[in-house]
């Protein structure tokens, strides 16, 4: 039997329907049958309470503002916003760190939110591996951003089961994790050397993810009473 045009284009938007609600549900964890919410609530719960507030020289020195609007645009379950200050050097960086799902750990990333504030993008984003001070390796993305004759170095990374990783395609590649910490560390490098900025988060990094997987590895106590 021969179907019409319109039949056959029916058939197709239904399959396309069919199996892009299909990807979209494994991406949000619908099909899954896991406690996304209650596994959500641990990793954030491990990040407010185990996040480091001292690594290395740096230490923290400043907890920041951070917009409701845009902790809800990142589906933030819990979040970090600190400015941390070098005790040798009077150095300045800040972290800022959401837990999300996969789903929404992977967009609302710095080449799309810094351009809706009003930044240009100066230096386009770029893979770089940070050497962490445990012997572990973090893979991260960095770029700068500029307006008003600032500029910003800024590099941002996935934190996925003891790993820091900087997926080509984080919607995709991130889709089986139970939660995801996305870490940015930021640095005005307008009054600095060429390079320091980035050579000043590479620093921060190594000690300051180092700790944090440590913290994070380490045994939750008991609850107590019954």
């Amino acid at each position: 039997m021969k179907l019409s045009g319109g039949v056959t284009t029916a058939i197709a938007a239904g399959l396309f329907i069919v199996g892009t609600t299909y990807l979209h549900g494994r991406m949000t964890e619908r099909w899954t049958g896991r406690d996304v919410a209650a596994e959500l609530k641990t990793a954030a719960d491990l990040l407010e309470s185990r996040f480091p507030s001292h690594a290395g020289d740096w230490v923290a020195d400043e907890e920041l503002e951070s917009s409701p609007k845009e902790l809800e645009r990142a589906g933030a379950v819990g979040h970090i916003a600190r400015a941390y200050r070098n005790t040798k050097t009077g150095a300045k960086v800040s972290a800022f760190v959401v837990c999300a799902t996969p789903h929404n750990a992977s967009g609302h990333t710095p080449d799309r939110c810094y351009p809706g504030a009003g930044f240009e993008i100066g230096e386009t984003e770029h893979r770089q591996s940070v050497k962490l001070a445990d012997g572990q390796t973090a893979e991260t993305f960095t770029g700068t951003f500029r307006k008003s004759g600032q500029t910003l170095r800024v590099f941002w990374t996935y934190g996925v089961e003891g790993r820091w990783v900087a997926p080509q395609i984080a919607r995709i590649e991130l889709a089986n994790a139970k939660a995801v910490y996305k870490l940015y560390a930021i640095v005005d490098e307008t009054p600095l050397p060429g390079g320091m900025g980035s050579r000043l988060c590479v620093e921060f990094l190594a000690v300051l993810l180092a700790d944090f997987d440590a913290a994070l590895a380490e045994k939750q106590p008991a609850p107590t009473g019954l």
